[in-house]
């Protein structure tokens, strides 16, 4: 395998000068001006997405302050367009009110906040806080979501992982969602960060697998300290790590803790990001898991239940030196064309982001350098990451959040209040298994420094390119919209499962091309870094020879194959209406 030669993280701090508990203030570097050049422009103010992330922070300097929040793009009351749901943080100091903070000018209750899309109803994007008359009283101290249809009635459920206890909201289907943690079994009383709806005894029902981080509580906390002696946030390492939890859908609404049973439960990890996928192509869908300062997890299907982690085995625990990073966010998808999942994660400053590639049997090699990823991640801490092909040329591009976790020493120096934030990164895919860092020309939203943690992705005006919720800790939220991708030839998928009714997550989408090459995509929610993205697959086929067909390769190994779906427009494949490729 290459080598990547990457230093341990050694992060230079100095004293951070917190912002009390009532008055946050947003992090440094502005709003982006709205009409400089670039794929991307910063809507949120005119879609009206109006919401605030309040850590709490009082100068203590607590471990969960700083890394929430987390989101998700989802079609939650059907109309065909994505409504956005965003966790709110909350207070660490029993003396000052948890229900409310002042932010800005004007008191705001701090609850979770679901936002929904008026495109379809108007014809024009704008937001609408429909939080109120949900039936979501999000109160927690909230990290991600995931979404998925556990209960197979078409609607998406809404799964929120907190500081403590988690809620799995499920969808009504008349605009409401009700509280069945405790009914269904899904709650989980520690540090939960990431989720994933998956189905990995393609039983077809969805199972739940949720990350878990470190016993860190209120009654543990401890001072940490910089080089320089001052206050500073703590490592995971002085926390002791959590065991995630898999938990199995028994098809009537309720779930089993499988953890023990399932062989996962005896490998601990300080986990942050999760993504599913049939890595070793054996037909059974596995679990990847980041976690951060610890080796990586990847959890084949054995079947009948059982997982075997084969990370160190694989080559996708550690870096190319043999190293655990303080992984965080994650995805995969075929960045190469090859047909197979391949793997990227953000790392911290004076690390290095890191793609692994699969050899296609579930091997991989630490391709970090030689793809050229490596050398343009070193002074950023990522967070929220996708493999996004924002310019709709049939490559699977990077979009990395990013906001570093300890005093920034130069931010420090000029008196900065939260002084973390770091600007955000793209690297387009060259089409030749390289990437080039192109953030210099991705225009003013891309200049804006804050601290990003969750990012969402999807096509949120409906117009055939994929747009950026990035989701930023102690500053507002900020919704990226693409300008670029739908000048460009593209088709757009929703791609269903057995039922007819909902999305067949990690089903793989081929496509045929007239000049015989193909384009591989999945059928994903779960990735990034505490949140769920657009489950519709969006190809973009700028240069690229024209669609004859379409394959869908089902969870079950069943095949069906499409003729080629109109261009510009979203399609809808149903299982069973198309012809059986045996």
């Amino acid at each position: 395998m290459n080598a990547v030669k990457t230093a341990v993280a050694i992060l230079a701090l100095l004293p951070l000068f917190a912002c009390s508990g009532e008055t946050p203030g947003p992090a440094s570097g502005g709003t982006p001006a709205q009409s400089a050049a670039g794929p991307f422009v910063d809507r949120t103010d005119q879609v009206g997405l109006d919401f605030f992330y309040f850590n709490g922070m009082s100068g203590e300097f607590h471990l969960a302050e700083i890394l929430g929040p987390g989101g998700a793009l989802f079609d939650y009351d059907g109309d065909g367009d994505l409504d956005a749901f965003i966790v709110q943080g909350g207070r660490f100091d029993p003396a000052l009110d948890p229900d409310a903070a002042r932010i800005g000018r004007r008191m705001q209750p701090l609850n979770d906040r679901l936002f929904r899309n008026e495109l379809s109803e108007t014809g024009t994007l704008a937001f609408v806080d429909a939080t109120a008359g949900s039936g979501i009283d999000g109160t927690g101290y909230g990290m991600g979501a995931a979404i998925g249809d556990y209960d197979g009635d078409g609607d998406p459920d809404l799964y929120v992982t907190n500081y403590a206890e988690n809620r799995l909201w499920r969808n009504d289907g008349d605009g409401g969602f009700t509280d069945v943690t405790d009914a269904a079994n899904a709650g989980d009383p520690r540090w939960s960060t990431s989720a994933a709806f998956l189905d990995y005894d393609g039983d077809g029902a969805l199972d739940l697998f949720v990350v878990n981080y470190v016993n860190y509580t209120l009654a543990n906390h401890k001072p940490c300290y910089s080089p320089t002696s001052a206050l500073d946030y703590c490592i995971p390492d002085n926390f002791a790590p959590l065991p995630d939890r898999l938990l199995h859908n028994r098809g009537d609404g309720t779930f089993e803790d499988v953890t023990a049973a399932a062989g996962i439960a005896g490998r601990y990890g300080a986990g942050l990001g999760v993504v599913s996928g049939d890595f070793d192509r054996d037909g059974r869908i596995d679990i990847y898991v980041a976690n951060d300062g610890n080796p990586n997890q990847l959890w084949l299907n054995r079947g009948g239940g059982r997982f075997e982690d084969r990370a160190l085995i694989a080559g996708c625990a550690l870096n190319a030196d043999g190293r655990a990073e303080g992984s965080m966010g994650i995805d995969a998808a075929d960045f190469d064309g090859d047909g197979d999942e391949d793997l990227f994660m953000t790392h911290l400053t004076d690390e290095t982001n890191t793609l692994y590639l699969n050899d296609g049997t579930g091997l991989f090699e630490d391709l970090s350098l030689a793809t050229a990823v490596a050398t343009a991640s070193r002074p950023y801490t990522g967070f929220g990451t996708a493999f996004a092909d924002y310019d709709n040329d049939g490559w699977l591009d990077l979009i990395v959040a990013n906001g570093a976790v300890r005093t920034q020493p130069e931010l420090a120096r000029a008196g900065d209040p939260f002084p973390l934030h770091q600007k955000n990164q793209i690297f387009r895919n060259r089409g030749d298994g390289t990437f080039e860092e192109v953030t210099a020309s991705a225009g003013a939203a891309f200049e804006t420094s804050e601290v990003s943690r969750g990012a969402a992705f999807g096509d949120v005006d409906n117009d055939g390119d994929v747009d950026l919720l990035v989701l930023n800790n102690n500053a507002p939220s900020r919704l990226l919209l693409n300008r670029v991708g739908q000048d460009s030839p593209w088709i757009g998928l929703r791609v269903l499962g057995r039922d007819g009714r909902r999305d067949a997550i990690d089903a793989r989408v081929e496509l045929l091309l007239e000049d015989g090459s193909t384009i591989w995509r999945r059928v994903r929610a779960a990735a990034s870094y505490c949140s769920s993205n657009d489950p519709r697959v969006l190809v973009g086929l700028r240069g690229r020879a024209p669609v004859a067909a379409l394959r869908v390769h089902w969870l079950d190994g069943g095949d069906e194959t499409w003729d080629a779906p109109p261009m510009g427009e979203y399609t809808t494949l149903r299982r069973g209406e198309g012809r059986s490729a045996d």
